[in-house]
């Protein structure tokens, strides 16, 4: 942590706040009978401020800090009782509570919100009947007194309700929002907020969830049960009253009105529920009502709270001023800009050895028997189609295969990996990626990088702004990651993988959705990587930026290695070729003769999802009668075009023009059955979201099972869940079947199955084509697209960069080209080959 004069001046304002308030209350300023009321405000700020910290910075609503108020306050009786000094009550009651505390956040961190919130409410009802029943330590229904409370540090003796204890309460609540200044600025909230925001990330920079959500309400529940103590002084006597479960939902609310997670929005939390009573008095009303319709009208109007409401104007202007106007985050130019070929590093010592590694999921081969080596200083590509088990091997390099079993062995660094928690991996020198920049959206991007640290230092800001500086993110460096495009998202991902200088980087195609410019960018930090000592295993569907980094190319399908080279040499393997591309044997065509109307047209159609470019300029024609192929690698924007297509999705520029009453239905990607529900209840729904009742239903129903094969035909009222995957895509298509439509859209049918299922699903399209359906085929191999349809259109990263018949020999190669690079010559060749396809005879 790292004190300069802000945050001393932030952190001063609490004191001097609480210096100025007792300075009226000793001259008479405030009348005798409100000193009461400021005092138990100073008590209710502390529970509010460790009520919203705990939920704002860890995410845990907490029913249970009545529970902990009450410990405190029963402290202060008892140790009154039994003559204890000040100072041992604080230090019981503060370490009880961090006990139990600790206890309660390590359980309920594994579980929802709602569980947690149950848990701590099971430990309020536990605690106030505890209370009720132990009536020779608490004195039951009746209470008990707090006489006197002496110091043993000879600062006196404090009165139970004296005018003494009303000080102290102000004073302790002063101190307390001092500490909280600075450590709303430490690496601590930091990395709660990480844990909360997005687990899985946290753990690759060392961040346990569990840990640190025990941490956190260890903390909280310390500070509540010190505010009890106070609350008993204050008070001088002691009885369950205050701290039912009413008082419970009444600290959520006072959390919400002030601002969950503020350190001002507490004070305000700690007077609203200090003068709730006087203000129901005021309009006549009970409390519990008066308090439900200001928590609805903040909820409705504030939903951030009160000081964040009046704050935002303020935050906003003083950032504008900062950095001027918004504007487009240009690409660094640094001194990284050499772009020589890769030095071969073939020779170097073993880094990372993986033996027969498999993970399984249940009856699921994710990855089977996969063996590999790193070297130092070298970079692994590792290619294959959607499916084939990439991310599962990163996930099982970085410790984040959940349920999966994982067998075999790797070493890395001369150590067992698998032996170590996710969480101690980025200690072993392992840092990571994701594919859609999974980063902390509650942190700032300078946040996002520097809560890889524990404890943040002057040189650790210095070091995180030069690395922000060196992939251009130092101009937003105070912003949130929501603020950004996705491809500045990416560089935030990168940066946080590169803190503290991992022996080995694993990126997951860190490629996909970037312009070129910023693939350039990524390609010079690959390489610095290299020339600075670190391996990188990267995966990506973007093969001509992966090939130009890479020194060697391991090929993945079905979970398994199926070969391995040069990135000049490893396409040639016919395996490789085979896994991308696939293979004709037999399959039922198509019929020949087709209609020249028509029925869809996309002109200049453009999307983009956050910043990230999913479809440029996209020109396309769906004529009745045609089986259209849409054949591109995983992330090209297949299914981005499938639901444009449909109809379901509006693209962001463009125009999507239908001839007439043109029905469309579409087989989403994954089936996206409801698997709970029978097969029969799965169709009926289809038809329900159509408007189809009654007599058509059940005709359509008939017609519609009479297309799928026998075996379930037979199993109805069987669930959708316990098909196998075939099974489920066929009953996938039929659903989308049932409402007849003019033009079926069907995103990867093959995806998951095994060859002679995906044999059965096209052999199932090819009779609705010959039934005279149009069918929109959208299919990552290229050479099953090229047997079962009329017309490919080949997809590359948005563009349709080849279109044309399968049995033109030219468009063959041009389709070929355009699927793994884009083509040397795109829209020449997609301008011949439309020529050529239209029409079809």
């Amino acid at each position: 942590m790292v004190f300069n004069r802000s945050l001393l001046a932030r952190a001063a304002l609490g004191p001097a706040a609480g210096a100025v308030l007792m300075a009226f209350m000793a001259s008479g300023a405030i009348p005798a009978y409100q000193m009461y009321s400021v005092g138990l405000a100073a008590v209710y700020t502390i529970v509010v401020l460790s009520v919203g910290l705990l939920a704002g910075w860890s995410g845990i609503w907490s029913v249970g800090h009545p529970a902990f108020f009450a410990i405190g306050a029963y402290f202060a009786a008892y140790g009154s009782g039994h003559d204890w000094p000040l100072e041992a009550v604080v230090l019981g009651a503060v370490a009880t509570g961090a006990v139990l505390g600790a206890f309660l956040g390590y359980a309920g961190a594994r579980f929802s919100v709602l569980y947690i919130a149950l848990l701590t409410l099971a430990f309020t009802t536990v605690t106030l009947e505890l209370i009720n029943r132990w009536s020779s330590v608490t004195g039951g229904d009746q209470g008990v007194p707090v006489v006197q409370l002496r110091s043993a540090l000879g600062l006196g003796t404090l009165l139970g309700g004296g005018t003494e204890a009303q000080y102290l309460a102000v004073g302790a609540a002063a101190v307390v929002l001092a500490l909280a200044v600075p450590a709303a600025s430490s690496g601590l909230r930091m990395r709660l907020v990480a844990a909360k925001s997005h687990p899985l990330a946290a753990r690759t920079i060392g961040i346990a969830p569990e840990a640190q959500s025990s941490l956190s309400f260890a903390v909280s529940a310390a500070a509540t049960c010190f505010a009890g103590v106070l609350l008993g002084l204050l008070t001088g006597f002691v009885s369950p009253d205050p701290f039912s479960l009413a008082f419970g939902i009444s600290l959520i609310a006072a959390c919400v009105l002030g601002g969950v997670g503020t350190i001002a929005g507490a004070v305000a939390g700690g007077i609203y529920l200090t003068w709730n009573p006087s203000l129901s008095s005021a309009v006549g009303m009970p409390q519990p009502v008066v308090q439900g319709l200001v928590l609805i009208a903040v909820l409705l109007f504030l939903p951030g709270g009160v000081v964040p409401f009046l704050a935002k104007p303020a935050r906003s202007l003083l950032r504008r001023v900062r950095r001027g106007p918004d504007a487009e985050v240009p690409l660094p130019a640094d001194e990284f800009t050499d772009v020589t070929p890769l030095v071969p590093s073939g020779d170097g010592p073993v880094l990372l050895h993986l033996e027969h590694v498999s993970v399984s999921y249940g009856g699921l081969k994710a990855l089977e028997d996969a063996s590999l080596s790193v070297r130092q200083n070298e970079i692994l590509a590792v290619i294959g189609p959607n499916g084939a088990g990439k991310t599962t091997l990163l996930n099982a390099l970085s410790g984040l295969t959940g349920n999966g079993r994982v067998s075999g062995t790797a070493d890395f660094a001369g150590q067992p990996l698998f032996r170590a928690r996710a969480t101690a991996r980025r200690r072993l020198g392992i840092g990571r990626t994701f594919q859609h920049a999974e980063v902390f959206s509650e942190l700032t991007v300078a946040e996002n990088v520097l809560c890889t640290r524990r404890r943040i230092t002057a040189q650790d800001r210095a070091e995180v702004a030069r690395l922000l500086h060196s992939v251009g993110l130092a101009g937003v460096a105070d912003r949130r990651p929501g603020e950004l495009p996705f491809g500045l998202q990416k560089r935030l991902d990168l940066a946080r993988a590169m803190a503290e200088h991992p022996k080995l980087l694993i990126l997951d195609e860190p490629f996909g959705g970037l312009d070129a410019g910023e693939r350039a960018l990524l390609a010079r930090h690959i390489r610095r990587l290299h020339a600075d000592g670190t391996a990188v295993v990267v995966i990506d569907h973007v093969l001509d930026d992966l090939f130009s980094v890479a020194h060697r190319v391991l090929a993945f399908d079905f979970g398994r290695t199926i070969g391995e080279g040069s990135p000049d040499t490893v396409l040639q393997d016919p395996k490789v070729r085979s896994s991308y591309l696939g293979t004709v044997e037999g399959r039922t065509r198509p019929p020949e003769q087709v209609g020249e109307r028509s029925m869809i047209r996309l002109h200049g159609v453009r999307h983009t999802y956050g910043g990230v470019v999913a479809l440029r300029d996209v020109d396309l024609d769906v004529r009745q009668g045609v089986v259209l192929g849409i054949a591109g690698a995983n992330g090209a924007g297949k299914s981005t075009l499938a639901g444009i297509l449909h109809g379901s999705l509006e693209p962001a520029r463009g125009e999507r023009e239908l001839s007439g009453a043109v029905r469309t239905s579409l087989a989403p990607e994954g089936r996206a059955l409801f698997k709970t529900l029978s097969l029969r209840e799965n169709l009926e729904v289809a038809a329900y979201a159509a408007g189809i009742t009654g007599a058509p239903l059940r005709e359509r129903l008939e017609e519609t099972v009479q297309w799928l094969p026998a075996r379930l035909r037979e199993r109805l009222s069987a669930s959708a869940g316990g098909l196998s995957g075939g099974e489920q895509q066929m009953l996938a298509i039929a659903r989308a079947l049932i409402v007849a439509p003019d033009v079926l859209i069907v995103d990867e049918p093959a995806l998951g199955l095994a060859p002679a299922l995906v044999d059965e699903v096209y052999d199932r399209l090819a009779t609705l084509a010959h039934d005279g359906l149009t069918v929109v085929l959208l299919e990552q191999l290229l050479s099953r697209a090229m047997s079962v349809c009329h017309e490919v259109a080949v997809l590359h990263e948005g563009v349709i960069a080849a279109h044309g018949r399968p049995g033109d020999q030219a468009f063959a190669a041009a389709a070929e080209a355009a699927y793994f690079s884009g083509g040397l010559d795109a829209a020449a060749t997609t301008a011949a080959a439309n020529a050529r396809t239209s029409p079809v005879n």
